[in-house]
């Protein structure tokens, strides 16, 4: 039988880290999180320096792997349209992979997140930002903070997601009422 790839281990451990994560919060011990991989918790340390590495590492791979979904198929629209396009695949991806989603709002807090990792999801997710500027220029929210803006949507964008998973029955109609309040609130 063929040895796992250093490839595959990393990718057990960031799977085992943000099923971890989601259930147990920040604070769980990397054991937890090496047991859950199927490695040693020493082994853990191969792939990473320290659990600050590991958390930033997951960080960076959870909101690459979210704003992906959001743009793909992005269509060659207005700004409304593109907006729409990249709420119902926000949705659709958060729905779909609960405890990323649980680990991620973690994540977006931590302390243990560096600067320079915020920075690089910044340049990550600057897709997702001019369509939501583009979305706000003439709008109501067109001369408040972009910060502010993106912290209303992102609000908006989780209260929707727990609606959904609440009443997935209604999935799409939770979709559209979340949108409409958005548009309404940026538009």
């Amino acid at each position: 039988m063929p040895r796992p790839r250093s490839d595959d281990k990393r990718a057990a451990i960031m799977t085992a880290a943000t099923r971890i994560i989601a259930a147990q919060g920040l604070g769980a011990a990397t054991a937890a999180i090496a047991k859950e991989a199927g490695v040693s918790n020493g082994s853990l340390f191969t792939y990473f320096a320290t659990k600050a590495d590991l958390l930033n590492q997951l960080y960076l791979e959870l909101k690459g792997e979210m704003g992906a979904a959001a743009l793909g198929g992005l269509p060659a629209a207005d700004a409304r349209a593109q907006l729409l396009h990249m709420w119902s695949r926000w949705m659709d991806w958060a729905t779909a992979h609960p405890y990323k989603r649980r680990a991620l709002a973690q994540l977006q807090v931590s302390d243990e997140i560096t600067a320079s990792t915020h920075a690089s999801v910044g340049r990550t997710m600057t897709g997702i930002g001019e369509i939501l500027e583009r979305g706000r220029a003439n709008g109501p929210m067109r001369d408040a903070p972009a910060t502010l803006v993106f912290a209303l949507c992102n609000a908006v964008a989780e209260a929707t997601i727990d609606y959904i998973l609440g009443d997935p029955d209604r999935a799409d109609e939770h979709k559209r009422s979340g949108f409409e309040a958005l548009w309404r609130m940026i538009g």
